[in-house]
Protein backbone atom coordinates (compact mmCIF):
# COMPACT_ATOMS: atom_id res chain seq x y z
CA UNK A 1 0.00 0.00 0.00
CA UNK A 2 3.12 2.23 0.60
CA UNK A 3 4.87 1.12 -2.51
CA UNK A 4 2.05 1.43 -5.18
CA UNK A 5 4.61 1.50 -7.80
CA UNK A 6 6.67 -1.29 -6.70
CA UNK A 7 9.95 0.55 -6.16
CA UNK A 8 11.02 -1.73 -3.45
CA UNK A 9 11.79 1.61 -1.29
CA UNK A 10 9.45 3.72 1.26
CA UNK A 11 10.79 7.26 3.05
CA UNK A 12 12.12 6.56 6.41
CA UNK A 13 9.12 9.01 7.75
CA UNK A 14 7.00 6.53 6.40
CA UNK A 15 8.13 3.31 8.04
CA UNK A 16 8.71 5.21 10.88
CA UNK A 17 4.54 5.99 11.43
CA UNK A 18 4.20 2.33 10.26
CA UNK A 19 5.90 1.18 12.90
CA UNK A 20 4.79 3.28 15.46
CA UNK A 21 0.66 2.35 14.22
CA UNK A 22 0.55 -0.84 13.91
CA UNK A 23 3.63 -1.25 17.04
CA UNK A 24 5.28 -4.25 14.76
CA UNK A 25 7.55 -6.45 17.58
CA UNK A 26 10.90 -5.67 16.07
CA UNK A 27 14.31 -5.42 17.55
CA UNK A 28 15.34 -2.12 18.10
CA UNK A 29 18.86 -2.92 17.36
CA UNK A 30 17.84 -3.51 13.82
CA UNK A 31 15.50 -0.89 13.43
CA UNK A 32 18.45 1.63 14.21
CA UNK A 33 20.61 -0.35 11.82
CA UNK A 34 18.01 0.05 9.25
CA UNK A 35 17.77 3.46 10.06
CA UNK A 36 22.02 3.78 9.76
CA UNK A 37 21.33 2.10 6.25
CA UNK A 38 18.64 4.22 4.85
CA UNK A 39 20.76 7.70 5.95
CA UNK A 40 23.50 5.75 3.89
CA UNK A 41 21.58 6.05 0.81
CA UNK A 42 21.07 9.53 -1.42
CA UNK A 43 17.67 9.36 -1.14
CA UNK A 44 17.22 8.43 2.54
CA UNK A 45 14.74 5.66 1.99
CA UNK A 46 14.21 2.09 3.35
CA UNK A 47 14.78 -0.84 1.05
CA UNK A 48 12.24 -3.95 1.60
CA UNK A 49 14.90 -6.28 0.52
CA UNK A 50 16.86 -5.24 3.16
CA UNK A 51 14.58 -4.78 5.98
CA UNK A 52 13.20 -8.48 4.63
CA UNK A 53 17.60 -9.39 5.38
CA UNK A 54 17.72 -7.61 8.77
CA UNK A 55 14.64 -9.57 10.32
CA UNK A 56 15.79 -12.84 8.69
CA UNK A 57 19.61 -11.99 10.64
CA UNK A 58 20.75 -11.78 7.27
CA UNK A 59 24.05 -9.83 6.59
CA UNK A 60 24.57 -9.17 2.49
CA UNK A 61 27.41 -7.22 1.14
CA UNK A 62 25.04 -4.47 0.10
CA UNK A 63 24.47 -3.90 3.38
CA UNK A 64 28.15 -3.55 4.68
CA UNK A 65 28.75 -1.34 1.59
CA UNK A 66 25.98 0.72 2.24
CA UNK A 67 26.60 1.77 6.29
CA UNK A 68 30.64 1.92 4.94
CA UNK A 69 29.47 4.72 2.17
CA UNK A 70 27.06 6.07 4.27
CA UNK A 71 27.10 8.77 7.23
CA UNK A 72 27.12 6.27 9.90
CA UNK A 73 25.12 7.91 11.92
CA UNK A 74 23.54 5.86 14.83
CA UNK A 75 20.60 7.21 16.63
CA UNK A 76 21.93 5.53 20.05
CA UNK A 77 24.93 5.52 22.07
CA UNK A 78 28.05 3.69 20.70
CA UNK A 79 27.90 -0.04 21.88
CA UNK A 80 30.87 0.92 24.91
CA UNK A 81 27.87 2.93 27.06
CA UNK A 82 25.95 0.13 27.37
CA UNK A 83 25.02 -0.50 31.06
CA UNK A 84 23.26 -3.15 33.44
CA UNK A 85 25.19 -5.70 31.23
CA UNK A 86 26.30 -9.26 32.85
CA UNK A 87 29.82 -10.66 33.00
CA UNK A 88 29.32 -12.77 29.80
CA UNK A 89 27.92 -9.94 27.56
CA UNK A 90 30.76 -7.76 28.61
CA UNK A 91 33.04 -10.23 27.46
CA UNK A 92 31.16 -10.66 24.40
CA UNK A 93 31.34 -6.51 23.92
CA UNK A 94 35.16 -6.78 24.84
CA UNK A 95 35.68 -9.36 22.14
CA UNK A 96 33.90 -6.89 19.32
CA UNK A 97 36.06 -4.35 20.67
CA UNK A 98 39.24 -6.07 20.23
CA UNK A 99 38.35 -8.24 16.92
CA UNK A 100 36.08 -5.30 14.60
CA UNK A 101 37.04 -2.57 13.60
CA UNK A 102 33.51 -0.69 12.64
CA UNK A 103 31.24 0.14 15.14
CA UNK A 104 28.08 -0.95 13.46
CA UNK A 105 29.95 -4.74 12.80
CA UNK A 106 30.44 -4.83 16.52
CA UNK A 107 26.46 -3.56 17.00
CA UNK A 108 25.53 -6.71 14.84
CA UNK A 109 27.72 -8.90 16.51
CA UNK A 110 26.98 -8.46 20.06
CA UNK A 111 23.42 -8.26 19.63
CA UNK A 112 23.73 -11.42 17.32
CA UNK A 113 26.07 -13.42 18.86
CA UNK A 114 24.83 -16.88 19.97
CA UNK A 115 26.56 -18.73 22.69
CA UNK A 116 25.75 -21.97 20.15
CA UNK A 117 28.06 -23.17 18.80
CA UNK A 118 30.76 -22.20 21.25
CA UNK A 119 34.32 -21.80 20.42
CA UNK A 120 35.06 -25.76 20.66
CA UNK A 121 38.03 -25.53 18.02
CA UNK A 122 40.60 -23.64 19.83
CA UNK A 123 39.82 -25.21 22.84
CA UNK A 124 39.86 -28.72 21.91
CA UNK A 125 43.47 -28.10 19.88
CA UNK A 126 44.80 -26.73 23.22
CA UNK A 127 43.44 -29.34 25.36
CA UNK A 128 44.99 -32.22 22.92
CA UNK A 129 48.15 -30.41 22.94
CA UNK A 130 48.15 -30.56 26.51
CA UNK A 131 47.09 -34.15 27.30
CA UNK A 132 49.39 -35.32 24.27
CA UNK A 133 52.45 -33.62 26.16
CA UNK A 134 51.72 -34.60 29.60
CA UNK A 135 51.84 -38.26 28.40
CA UNK A 136 55.12 -38.10 26.51
CA UNK A 137 56.69 -36.42 29.70
CA UNK A 138 55.34 -38.69 31.94
CA UNK A 139 56.66 -41.76 29.74
CA UNK A 140 59.85 -40.09 28.83
CA UNK A 141 60.50 -38.45 32.43
CA UNK A 142 60.81 -35.33 30.59
CA UNK A 143 60.08 -32.27 30.81
CA UNK A 144 62.26 -29.70 28.99
CA UNK A 145 63.45 -29.80 25.49
CA UNK A 146 62.04 -33.28 24.64
CA UNK A 147 63.55 -33.99 21.14
CA UNK A 148 66.82 -34.53 23.04
CA UNK A 149 65.52 -37.99 24.38
CA UNK A 150 65.89 -40.90 21.63
CA UNK A 151 62.60 -41.84 22.10
CA UNK A 152 60.85 -38.69 21.43
CA UNK A 153 61.34 -38.74 17.55
CA UNK A 154 59.62 -42.22 16.91
CA UNK A 155 56.92 -40.86 18.16
CA UNK A 156 54.21 -41.12 15.02
CA UNK A 157 53.10 -37.73 15.09
CA UNK A 158 56.54 -35.96 14.60
CA UNK A 159 57.56 -34.26 11.53
CA UNK A 160 60.69 -35.93 10.64
CA UNK A 161 62.22 -36.04 7.10
CA UNK A 162 63.05 -39.81 7.40
CA UNK A 163 59.20 -40.27 7.66
CA UNK A 164 57.74 -37.92 5.16
CA UNK A 165 55.76 -40.79 3.49
CA UNK A 166 53.85 -40.87 6.54
CA UNK A 167 51.58 -38.02 5.48
CA UNK A 168 49.64 -37.17 8.57
CA UNK A 169 52.71 -36.42 10.34
CA UNK A 170 52.39 -33.26 8.40
CA UNK A 171 49.13 -32.05 10.57
CA UNK A 172 49.97 -34.20 13.79
CA UNK A 173 53.08 -32.90 14.94
CA UNK A 174 50.97 -29.64 15.89
CA UNK A 175 50.43 -31.97 19.13
CA UNK A 176 54.19 -32.24 19.39
CA UNK A 177 56.18 -29.38 21.80
CA UNK A 178 59.28 -29.37 22.64
CA UNK A 179 58.79 -28.78 26.69
CA UNK A 180 56.89 -26.79 28.75
CA UNK A 181 58.00 -22.94 27.32
CA UNK A 182 56.71 -23.94 24.12
CA UNK A 183 53.72 -25.42 24.88
CA UNK A 184 52.80 -22.47 27.54
CA UNK A 185 53.35 -19.77 24.76
CA UNK A 186 51.58 -21.66 22.32
CA UNK A 187 48.81 -22.09 24.46
CA UNK A 188 48.33 -18.76 25.91
CA UNK A 189 47.86 -17.18 22.52
CA UNK A 190 45.62 -19.75 21.26
CA UNK A 191 43.19 -18.85 24.19
CA UNK A 192 44.10 -15.48 23.95
CA UNK A 193 43.67 -14.48 20.37
CA UNK A 194 42.33 -17.78 18.90
CA UNK A 195 39.07 -17.92 20.66
CA UNK A 196 37.78 -14.48 20.48
CA UNK A 197 38.86 -15.02 16.38
CA UNK A 198 36.86 -18.50 16.71
CA UNK A 199 33.45 -16.38 18.58
CA UNK A 200 33.26 -13.78 15.51
CA UNK A 201 34.28 -15.53 12.23
CA UNK A 202 33.06 -19.09 13.62
CA UNK A 203 34.94 -22.35 13.89
CA UNK A 204 34.51 -22.96 9.88
CA UNK A 205 37.09 -20.04 8.89
CA UNK A 206 39.29 -20.07 12.24
CA UNK A 207 39.93 -24.06 11.99
CA UNK A 208 40.74 -23.43 8.11
CA UNK A 209 43.52 -20.39 9.34
CA UNK A 210 45.18 -22.13 11.82
CA UNK A 211 45.31 -25.76 10.05
CA UNK A 212 46.52 -23.99 6.79
CA UNK A 213 49.10 -22.48 8.77
CA UNK A 214 50.16 -25.74 10.06
CA UNK A 215 50.51 -27.51 6.80
CA UNK A 216 52.16 -24.47 5.22
CA UNK A 217 54.76 -24.77 8.28
CA UNK A 218 55.72 -28.40 7.65
CA UNK A 219 56.02 -28.35 4.05
CA UNK A 220 57.85 -24.97 3.81
CA UNK A 221 60.22 -27.01 6.49
CA UNK A 222 60.25 -29.59 3.80
CA UNK A 223 61.94 -27.89 0.97
CA UNK A 224 63.97 -25.01 2.65
CA UNK A 225 65.35 -26.97 5.94
CA UNK A 226 65.21 -30.81 4.60
CA UNK A 227 67.27 -32.58 7.25
CA UNK A 228 65.69 -31.18 10.76
CA UNK A 229 62.29 -32.54 11.73
CA UNK A 230 59.27 -29.75 12.96
CA UNK A 231 57.02 -29.86 16.61
CA UNK A 232 54.88 -27.80 17.87
CA UNK A 233 51.67 -25.73 16.63
CA UNK A 234 53.83 -22.44 16.32
CA UNK A 235 52.64 -22.26 11.92
CA UNK A 236 48.67 -22.35 13.34
CA UNK A 237 49.59 -19.87 15.97
CA UNK A 238 51.45 -17.27 14.23
CA UNK A 239 49.00 -17.67 11.15
CA UNK A 240 46.52 -16.39 14.03
CA UNK A 241 48.47 -13.71 15.63
CA UNK A 242 49.77 -12.09 12.07
CA UNK A 243 46.71 -11.94 10.70
CA UNK A 244 44.81 -10.38 13.66
CA UNK A 245 48.15 -7.92 14.00
CA UNK A 246 47.80 -7.18 10.34
CA UNK A 247 43.79 -6.61 11.11
CA UNK A 248 44.66 -4.12 13.30
CA UNK A 249 47.03 -2.37 11.65
CA UNK A 250 44.78 -1.96 8.38
CA UNK A 251 42.33 -0.85 10.39
CA UNK A 252 43.92 1.42 13.09
CA UNK A 253 41.80 4.56 13.31
CA UNK A 254 39.12 2.19 13.63
CA UNK A 255 40.31 -0.11 16.19
CA UNK A 256 38.73 0.15 20.06
CA UNK A 257 41.33 -2.20 21.67
CA UNK A 258 42.76 -1.63 25.22
CA UNK A 259 46.29 0.26 25.13
CA UNK A 260 46.71 -0.62 21.31
CA UNK A 261 49.71 1.13 20.91
CA UNK A 262 51.69 -0.53 23.70
CA UNK A 263 50.56 -3.73 22.98
CA UNK A 264 51.72 -3.68 18.87
CA UNK A 265 55.11 -2.16 20.38
CA UNK A 266 55.24 -5.47 22.60
CA UNK A 267 54.04 -8.39 20.31
CA UNK A 268 56.71 -6.97 17.67
CA UNK A 269 59.75 -6.10 19.61
CA UNK A 270 60.40 -6.66 23.26
CA UNK A 271 60.70 -10.16 24.35
CA UNK A 272 61.94 -11.36 28.06
CA UNK A 273 64.62 -13.86 27.77
CA UNK A 274 66.44 -16.03 30.10
CA UNK A 275 69.81 -17.76 29.30
CA UNK A 276 70.00 -20.96 28.46
CA UNK A 277 70.99 -23.35 31.48
CA UNK A 278 72.04 -26.68 32.11
CA UNK A 279 69.91 -29.30 33.53
CA UNK A 280 72.16 -31.19 35.62
CA UNK A 281 70.64 -34.19 35.55
CA UNK A 282 70.68 -34.45 31.48
CA UNK A 283 74.27 -34.25 30.65
CA UNK A 284 75.51 -32.40 27.67
CA UNK A 285 72.06 -32.75 25.96
CA UNK A 286 69.95 -31.32 28.79
CA UNK A 287 69.46 -27.69 28.56
CA UNK A 288 65.92 -25.22 29.40
CA UNK A 289 65.07 -23.31 26.64
CA UNK A 290 64.45 -19.45 26.93
CA UNK A 291 61.02 -18.62 28.49
CA UNK A 292 59.25 -17.16 25.70
CA UNK A 293 56.71 -13.81 26.06
CA UNK A 294 54.14 -12.65 23.03
CA UNK A 295 56.77 -11.38 21.14
CA UNK A 296 56.82 -12.21 17.18
CA UNK A 297 60.40 -10.80 15.43
CA UNK A 298 61.98 -11.74 19.04
CA UNK A 299 60.45 -15.23 19.20
CA UNK A 300 61.51 -15.98 15.26
CA UNK A 301 65.29 -14.85 15.92
CA UNK A 302 65.53 -17.10 18.83
CA UNK A 303 64.10 -20.04 17.15
CA UNK A 304 66.61 -19.21 14.66
CA UNK A 305 69.80 -19.26 17.04
CA UNK A 306 68.45 -22.23 18.61
CA UNK A 307 68.75 -24.12 15.03
CA UNK A 308 72.49 -22.84 14.28
CA UNK A 309 73.95 -21.94 17.25
CA UNK A 310 72.63 -24.34 20.15
CA UNK A 311 74.21 -22.99 23.73
CA UNK A 312 75.59 -26.43 23.96
CA UNK A 313 76.11 -29.87 21.57
CA UNK A 314 73.05 -31.11 20.37
CA UNK A 315 72.66 -35.32 20.06
CA UNK A 316 70.59 -34.88 17.53
CA UNK A 317 68.98 -32.73 14.75
CA UNK A 318 67.64 -28.90 16.20
CA UNK A 319 63.47 -28.66 15.28
CA UNK A 320 63.44 -26.17 12.25
CA UNK A 321 62.23 -22.63 12.45
CA UNK A 322 60.69 -22.41 9.18
CA UNK A 323 57.59 -23.00 10.32
CA UNK A 324 57.61 -19.33 12.06
CA UNK A 325 57.75 -17.67 8.92
CA UNK A 326 54.95 -19.89 7.00
CA UNK A 327 52.46 -19.47 9.45
CA UNK A 328 53.17 -15.60 9.11
CA UNK A 329 52.91 -15.28 5.94
CA UNK A 330 49.46 -17.63 5.67
CA UNK A 331 47.90 -14.90 8.19
CA UNK A 332 49.14 -11.79 6.58
CA UNK A 333 48.00 -13.22 3.41
CA UNK A 334 44.78 -15.53 3.77
CA UNK A 335 44.16 -14.47 7.22
CA UNK A 336 43.72 -10.99 6.47
CA UNK A 337 41.19 -11.78 3.59
CA UNK A 338 39.34 -14.06 6.17
CA UNK A 339 38.81 -11.42 9.17
CA UNK A 340 38.10 -8.25 7.17
CA UNK A 341 34.91 -10.39 5.49
CA UNK A 342 33.06 -10.09 8.55
CA UNK A 343 29.87 -11.92 8.00
CA UNK A 344 30.12 -11.59 4.00
CA UNK A 345 30.94 -14.55 1.42
CA UNK A 346 33.94 -15.40 0.98
CA UNK A 347 33.46 -16.85 -2.22
CA UNK A 348 31.91 -13.49 -3.59
CA UNK A 349 35.41 -11.93 -3.42
CA UNK A 350 38.20 -12.23 -6.58
CA UNK A 351 40.71 -12.02 -3.98
CA UNK A 352 40.25 -15.42 -2.00
CA UNK A 353 39.83 -17.23 -5.33
CA UNK A 354 43.55 -15.71 -6.17
CA UNK A 355 44.74 -16.60 -2.59
CA UNK A 356 43.59 -19.75 -2.88
CA UNK A 357 44.54 -20.49 -6.05
CA UNK A 358 48.44 -19.72 -4.93
CA UNK A 359 48.01 -21.65 -1.62
CA UNK A 360 46.72 -24.80 -4.22
CA UNK A 361 49.79 -23.57 -6.18
CA UNK A 362 52.38 -24.35 -2.95
CA UNK A 363 50.79 -27.24 -1.74
CA UNK A 364 51.03 -29.13 -5.79
CA UNK A 365 54.56 -28.11 -5.80
CA UNK A 366 55.59 -28.90 -2.09
CA UNK A 367 54.17 -32.65 -2.73
CA UNK A 368 55.85 -33.06 -5.93
CA UNK A 369 59.21 -31.75 -3.78
CA UNK A 370 58.79 -34.58 -1.37
CA UNK A 371 58.10 -37.31 -3.82
CA UNK A 372 61.16 -36.35 -5.89
CA UNK A 373 63.49 -33.59 -4.61
CA UNK A 374 65.01 -35.90 -1.52
CA UNK A 375 66.08 -38.71 -4.08
CA UNK A 376 67.27 -36.28 -6.67
CA UNK A 377 69.52 -33.79 -4.12
CA UNK A 378 70.50 -37.06 -1.95
CA UNK A 379 69.45 -35.37 1.08
CA UNK A 380 70.64 -37.58 4.15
Amino acid sequence: QLDPENTGFIGVETFASLVHSHELPLDPAKLDMLVALAQGNDEGQVCYQELVDLISSKRSSSFKRAIANGQRALPRDVLLDETGLGFYKRFVRYVAYEILPCEMDRRWYFYQHRTCPPPVFMAAVTLTQIIVFLCYGARLNKWVLQTYHPEYMKSPLVYHPGHRARAWRFLTYMFMHVGLEQLGFNALLQLMIGVPLEMVHGILRISFLYLAGVLAGSLTVSITDMRAPLVGGSGGVYALCSAHLANVVMNWAGMRCPYKLLRMVLALVCSEYAPPTPSGREGRAGWAQPLPCPAVSSEVGRAVWLRFSPPLPASGPQPSFMAHLAGAIVGISMGLTILRSYEESLQDQCGWWVLLLSYGTFLLFAVFWNIFAYDLLGAQ
